[in-house]
């Protein structure tokens, strides 16, 4: 099963209120809907373990997906994934969207 791993930061001016409001109203409703989507959650960053600093992003969201290639086709262009996706870029700076597998 893949994971899909999107790191980012918030945009100026938006707040994690607004994000997390978004987040719990649209969001999650919208991509825990879709079939190939198992499993999904958005991390809020607190701190670093280890280290001075802030971490590198202000959310992390883990999906499971265990069908990625239809994912891939049939999802992410559809017109649900295409309206999160653009109401997300509205709040987010440089994401990254990581496709990652469990080393076994």
């Amino acid at each position: 099963m893949a994971k899909l791993i999107l790191t980012y930061k918030l945009k100026p001016g938006v707040t994690r209120e607004q994000y997390e409001h978004w987040t719990r109203t649209v969001d999650y409703p919208s991509m825990r809907g879709l079939a190939r989507v198992k499993s999904f959650v958005n991390h809020r960053t607190t701190g670093l373990l280890i280290g001075a600093g802030q971490p590198s992003a202000d959310y992390v969201e883990v999906f499971d997906i265990p069908d990625l290639d239809g994912f891939v086709k049939n999802d992410l262009p559809g017109a649900v994934v295409q309206k999160v996706m653009g109401e997300f870029m509205g709040f987010v700076v440089d994401p990254q969207f990581i496709v990652a597998e469990e080393v076994a």
